[in-house]
């Protein structure tokens, strides 16, 4: 019975090693038609990304400067596809975005622009015919660097968006603006890339203990100083976000796709996440929306065979990540979580989990977005109309009238909160008279007041409100994130009143930060700075940096300036 058995064994183990072999060995062997099981012709004179790579997408990882040479020959080549730089990384790598169309509307793209930013408009949007409007789509891969099978995918959806011929893929075209963030983290990405291909073998290992796998730490999932961006959409402090949302508002999109990995064990996500986890100030026709979007990614995912599911695990609750800043927005923002081989190869509990696989689902369902918002471009537009014009009319039921906030203390920390204000299209006015509301009592020349009636009503909401009773307890992501108690700024509500016109002064359009100045009396013997001021820290480096001796007090003290005694600690 033993010897049997242990004959049977062997007989086992040899299966399971030739399904292995045969697994990794067709990992170098993808075709076009591996990714695009369709029919397709395709433009000869554009360079499909095998020959300009020298590889298949998936066989290597691409590191940031592959991907983005490819992005510009192929914006050379084809006149669908309008490339421009945006901003930069920390370490200089440059982000694009690329925009793509009918070269009819991208001779017209500034027009088409400035008409689609009307749908926010409550009043100019009502005279708006949605349907001779192109629907707006943006699609963000890799904002977690190594996450790569989303950026890993670009080169295939770019080369599908410039080549692909036929009557589909013009019509599409004429009646869709498409904007694709080809790699999100560009820092983290390579850093993950020179990881994965420094470590990977000939032969292909896919042990989850294999060094390939078991990237150092901090890895490349953050930015250059390790952020995680995913969660920098409301809070903006990283240089690739500021530009990033620049460009956001410069569009406003109808469908935003947010390309990420999960665990190597699970299978493919789409939203809408856990129903009880969506913000309440999400509109229901945006997650109904959304639900109707992923039936054509199961449609899509089901033709090749892949696993996928939805409603579960991920919540749409905090509104600083990619895939729900638009949902406050009147956007619908989609979250996609591929299972992750975090290499070329790696043992799972679904069997092996090749790169080339995870990249060929991402593409799937970048695919499966385009041909939801062509078929559904008018419901998209009208409930991106709807959604500001019913902004208004909440705001009119809102108990608050408006928020007021300032720092006599600090007027840098003034500064750097309106900055983030202006940046996400909240109209922020100068106050006029002396207030005095939740014991705080704000003077003119340091605060700042915020009518609630404006097209960013919700948005403008969640920066200021105070989340303390949720329908779930559990949560994947973050519960609560009062911008001004982040500050520590003083700040109030006017409620259940008509706000008094009287207190709106000038708008403020525009931001330059206050220049410092030296205080001197004479004889100067030291200079003093107060530690409770935002930039305090950077005077201080700055000081360092010079060769300037610099000493800490210990005790306060008092000293003569120009304008009489000052007291320090």
């Amino acid at each position: 019975m033993t010897a049997v058995w242990r004959k049977q064994n062997r007989f086992f183990n040899l299966i399971i090693f030739a399904i292995l072999l045969f697994n990794l060995s067709t990992l170098s062997q993808n075709k076009l038609s591996y990714f695009f099981p369709e029919d397709i012709t395709y433009n000869s004179s554009i360079t499909p990304p095998q020959s300009f790579f020298g590889f298949m997408p998936g066989d290597f990882h691409l590191r940031h400067d592959q991907l983005i040479s490819y992005v510009k020959l192929l914006s050379q080549q084809s006149a669908r596809f309008k490339l421009e730089e945006y901003g930069k990384t920390y370490e200089q790598r440059p982000l694009y975005l690329i925009t793509i169309s009918s070269p009819k509307n991208l001779m017209n793209i500034e027009k088409i622009k400035v008409e689609h930013r009307l749908l926010a408009d409550a009043e100019k949007s009502k005279s708006l015919n949605v349907s001779e409007m192109p629907v707006v789509v943006w699609e963000g891969f890799s904002v977690h660097g190594n996450e790569a099978s989303g950026a890993n995918s670009v080169p295939l959806l770019l080369y599908y968006l410039a080549a692909a011929e036929g009557d589909k893929v013009e019509k599409m075209l004429t009646q869709m603006i498409i904007l694709v963030d080809p790699c999100i983290n560009p820092d983290g990405f390579d850093r993950f890339a020179n990881w994965v291909n420094i470590n990977r073998g000939k032969v292909i290992n896919p042990d989850p203990n294999h060094r390939e796998h078991q990237e150092y730490w901090p890895g490349g999932r953050g930015n250059h100083y390790w952020f995680d961006m995913n969660r920098d959409w409301l809070l903006l402090q990283q240089p690739e976000t500021k530009a990033r949302i620049v460009k956001y508002h410069e569009w406003l999109p109808n469908v935003l796709t947010d390309h990420h990995e999960q665990g190597t064990n699970a299978t493919f996500f789409f939203q809408p996440g856990v129903p009880e986890r969506a913000n309440p100030l999400t509109p229901i026709e945006n997650q109904q929306l959304t639900k109707k979007i992923g039936q054509y990614h199961a449609k899509e995912l089901d033709k090749i065979g892949s696993l996928y599911f939805s409603r579960e695990v991920y919540d749409d609750f905090y509104f600083g990540k990619g895939s729900t800043y638009p949902d406050i927005n009147g956007a619908i923002g989609i979250l996609f979580e591929q299972a992750s081989s975090r290499g070329e190869a790696q043992r799972s509990d679904n069997g092996i989990l090749a790169f080339p696989f995870t990249v060929r689902n991402q593409l799937t369902s970048a695919l499966s977005t385009l041909a939801a918002s062509y078929e559904m471009r008018e419901e998209l537009l009208n409930y991106q109309r709807k959604f500001f014009i019913d902004e208004i009319e909440r705001a009119k039921k809102s108990e608050v009238t408006a928020y007021i906030f300032g720092s006599q203390k600090d007027p840098e920390m003034n500064s750097a909160f309106l900055q983030i204000l202006l940046k996400h299209n909240i109209r922020v006015y100068e106050l006029t008279q002396k207030i005095k509301a939740d014991n705080f009592e704000f003077e003119p020349a340091a605060s700042f007041i915020i009518p609630a009636k404006q097209q960013n009503y919700s948005l403008l909401k969640t920066i200021f409100e105070k989340n303390t009773s949720f329908k779930d307890s559990i949560f994947y992501d973050i519960s609560a994130w009062s911008l001004p108690l982040a500050f520590n700024i003083p700040h109030a509500e006017l409620k259940n009143k008509l706000l008094d016109n009287k207190l709106i002064g000038k708008e403020i359009k525009s931001l330059e930060m206050q220049q410092g100045f030296v205080e001197e009396s004479k004889p100067t013997v030291a200079y003093a700075f107060p530690w409770n001021k935002l930039y305090a820290h950077k005077t201080l480096n700055k000081i360092l940096a010079g060769g300037i001796k610099a000493k800490v007090a210990t005790s306060p003290f008092k000293t003569l300036t120009a304008n009489g005694e000052t007291s320090f600690g």
